[in-house]
């Protein structure tokens, strides 16, 4: 096979108009989900916070190619493409099938990766080696897939689809599932002593580098950098390494060779699974020990998203709730539709249109900015009831009395009536905050690493989903106790102030 050398393309210019979401001249910002994401792109299980996997290894070798720095960006499943298009990033790299749907939405490069999906049982099972076999029993897949299009033509009704790999096989071990149709990479590295792949090899899956639909140029060189490395043997090394080097490989890139490259990626992986699952009560302290900062890190990043949205629904939901109730027709009209409009539709879709949707009217914000405009325009509808309902209860003699003492209708609901509403909303708003604090967790949509994301990145990573829930969700509490506190002491409070005879 011809060898090519990475000088033979240095002078691939990339134009920089073509690379988006990059920070400097010299990046090339990469998307993919490294949560639960074995052997693509995840966290090292021995070092938690290095991201490895094959894919991480083959967009460090393209960088230079391009004289850029690769830079990671982590991104939900779900959220890749939307991201892409939004310009987050130049490309994904996630084990994207290039299926024709896919083909349809995205550009992509050559495949750097073909495949085949294998059907995996639990190992005292028999009889499961065949797609057809599958039908009328309850099989898991990764959503969004290959396998996932083939069993729903064999048999919808038995079908469970997943968005992350481990919870998949969890479900297998525990009875859940009768089989699974998976990825053979995933099958390989998920595969415990209690499981067996199963049956031939069933269709062919390609993984191509994905990009947005109007950036052809970044492809294109992208694309050449990658053909660089089938033809310098770069890829082959990279998967050996992997243990993922297959024939199947060697047919698709004509690479025949066999270089004496031991599978040290591999072995290393297996190795540290096998101490984490062997490791004694003391080691599994220490794990969790390690596990704070990050843990304290998601909490800061919720507490900060929670407070800031809380300030903005309180203000807005109090311009809404005297909209609704003094304002004029067409004000009165607005506020009321614009509360029920928010509160008859879901949080998730609404901050999943304020990131991915404003963008096309022009409108572009941050992760962070999203998540705090998109949980404070949610909860000021709930607010503004609230808000409603307190000033319902203040008796009109006040604001009758306010008029009557010369103030303005702007002066008498500014220093009588809204003071007198909110001290009788104190305890809800109190709630409320505790509320949105757990509903913080649907920002992780959008890229925000916050405490329940931690949880997934951490369950994902160990296989462990009881000790990092529990610290999550002590976490949860240590920071909601003290507005459970302030809570309960508004309501007394004000229970003492009615029964003095105070409104």
């Amino acid at each position: 096979m011809p060898r090519v050398q990475a000088e033979e393309v240095a002078g691939l210019v990339v134009p920089q108009a073509a690379v988006t979401g990059a920070r400097s001249a010299d990046e090339l910002p990469w998307a993919s989900d490294g949560e639960a994401n074995v052997p693509y792109v995840f966290h090292d299980p021995a070092h938690e916070a290095r991201v490895t996997g094959f894919e991480y290894d083959i967009m460090n070798a393209i960088g230079p190619l391009l004289h850029r720095k690769a830079r990671f960006v982590q991104n939900g499943w779900d959220g890749l493409i939307p991201g892409l298009s939004r310009g987050l990033y130049a490309m994904v790299v996630d084990g994207i099938e290039m299926t024709p749907e896919h083909k349809a939405a995205v550009l992509f490069t050559r495949p750097y990766y073909v495949t085949s999906d294998r059907i995996v049982v639990r190992r005292n099972e028999k009889g499961f080696d065949t797609l057809q076999s599958l039908k009328g029993h309850t099989v898991g897949t990764i959503k969004s897939t290959a396998a996932e299009r083939l069993l729903l033509d064999q048999d919808p009704a038995s079908l469970r689809a997943y968005e992350e790999e481990t919870d998949m096989f969890s479900d297998l071990q525990n009875g859940r599932l009768d089989a699974i149709l998976i990825d053979e990479p995933i099958a390989q590295y998920y595969l415990t002593s209690d499981m067996k792949m199963t049956g031939p090899p069933i269709g062919t899956v390609a993984y191509g580098i994905a990009f947005a639909k109007n950036n052809p140029q970044i492809r294109d060189a992208v694309n050449a950098a990658l053909t660089t490395l089938i033809e310098n043997g770069t890829l082959h090394r990279i998967l050996a390494r992997w243990d993922l080097w297959t024939p199947r490989m060697a047919e698709y890139t004509g690479d025949y060779s066999t270089p004496h490259i031991a599978p040290v990626e591999w072995d290393q992986y297996r190795r540290t699974m096998a101490t984490l699952n062997d490791g004694g009560l003391m080691a599994r302290f220490h794990r969790y020990v390690s596990f704070l900062p990050l843990i304290g890190q998601g909490a800061l990043m919720t507490i900060a998203v929670s407070a800031l949205a809380m300030v903005l629904a309180v203000g807005l939901g109090l311009l809404l709730a005297l909209g609704r109730h003094y304002g004029h027709r067409a004000v009165r009209w607005a506020s009321g539709a614009y509360i029920e409009v928010v509160r008859g539709t879901p949080l998730l879709i609404q901050i999943l249109f304020i990131f991915y949707g404003l963008p096309s009217f022009g409108i572009q914000l941050s992760p962070f900015l999203a998540g705090v405009v998109a949980l404070g325009l949610n909860y000021a509808a709930y607010e503004a009831e609230n808000y409603r309902a307190g000033l319902l209860s203040v008796p009109r003699g006040q604001m009758e009395g306010a008029l009557a003492l010369n103030m303005t209708h702007l002066q008498a609901l500014r220093l009588v009536v809204v003071p007198q509403a909110f001290r009788t909303v104190v305890p809800v708003m109190t709630n409320d905050f505790i509320s949105l604090l757990k509903d913080s967790s649907l920002v992780s949509v959008i890229t925000l690493t916050e405490l329940s994301q931690t949880y997934i990145r951490l369950s994902s990573t160990y296989y462990d989903y009881v000790g990092p829930g529990l610290m999550v969700g002590a976490a949860y509490i240590l920071i909601g106790l003290p507005f459970v506190r302030l809570a309960s002491m508004a309501e007394k409070r004000l229970g003492k102030a009615i029964r003095q005879g105070h409104h």
